[in-house]
C-alpha cells in the first residue's frame, strides 16, 4: 500500500497536492484535507484513495458550480446545461441539484421575475420577447405567465422608447416610409399591432 510521502499547497492555497511513494497521487480541497486528517507517512489502502479522489472530485464540480450559480439568478435548466457541458458525474448531479435548492439558488419564479426586471430596465422588451427568452430559460408556462401578469409591464411606453432611441435612423425620411420602418422595427421586437399604432401615433 502507498504511503504518504509529501503534502504541497497548489497555486491560489486552496488545494494541496498529495504525493505517494514520491509521485504526485492527487489533488485535494483544504476542507476535505482537514477533515480527513492526512498526513505524511500515513499508509492508504486502494480503496481509501479512490473514496478520498471522489470526496475531492465532489467538493472540486460543487466550489465550480457554486460561483456560477452565484453570479447572478440561474434558471434550473442553466444550471443543468451547466453540469452537462462539464461533463459531472451523473451519480452527483441530485445531490448538488438539492444542496443548490437549500441554498434557495434554483429558483425558477425568482429567476423569472429577476431576468424580467433587468430586461424591462435595460432592453424595453415587449412581452412577446419576454415569454420568449423565459421559455428559452426553461420556465413553465404557468411560472411565466404568473410572473409577466404581475409586472404591469407598459408595451406602449416600451415601443415609444425604443422609437425615440433610434428615432436619427429614420430622420429625414416620408412620413409613410417612415412609418413602415418603425412598424418593421417594433414588429421584429416582437410588439403587436394595436401597440404598433398607439406608440407611432
Amino acid at each position: 500500500m502507498p504511503f504518504i510521502t509529501s503534502i504541497k499547497p497548489q497555486r491560489f492555497r486552496t488545494r494541496v497536492n498529495i504525493y505517494l511513494d514520491g509521485k504526485f497521487g492527487f489533488g485535494l480541497d483544504l476542507e476535505n484535507f482537514v477533515r480527513l486528517g492526512l498526513t505524511v507517512g500515513q499508509e492508504l489502502t486502494d480503496e481509501k484513495i479512490l473514496e478520498i479522489t471522489q470526496k475531492g472530485e465532489y467538493q472540486k464540480v460543487w466550489d465550480r458550480l457554486l460561483v456560477f450559480a452565484t453570479l447572478r439568478p440561474r434558471s434550473e435548466k442553466e444550471i443543468n446545461n451547466w453540469m452537462i457541458r462539464k461533463k459531472v458525474n451523473p451519480e452527483y448531479k441530485n445531490k448538488l441539484a438539492e444542496k443548490l435548492c437549500n441554498l434557495e439558488l434554483i429558483d425558477d419564479e425568482k429567476f423569472a421575475k429577476w431576468w424580467v426586471g433587468q430586461r424591462l430596465a435595460f432592453k424595453k422588451k415587449s412581452l412577446r420577447d419576454l415569454n420568449y427568452e423565459l421559455r428559452g430559460k426553461g420556465i413553465k408556462k404557468e411560472i411565466i405567465e404568473k410572473v409577466l401578469s404581475a409586472s404591469e409591464i407598459n408595451e406602449e411606453q416600451a415601443a415609444k422608447d425604443l422609437i425615440e432611441k433610434r428615432a436619427y435612423k429614420w430622420k429625414g425620411l416620408g412620413k409613410m416610409e417612415r412609418r413602415q420602418k418603425i412598424s418593421r422595427y417594433l414588429a421584429g421586437k416582437g410588439f403587436g399591432w394595436e401597440i404598433i399604432k398607439k406608440a407611432i401615433g
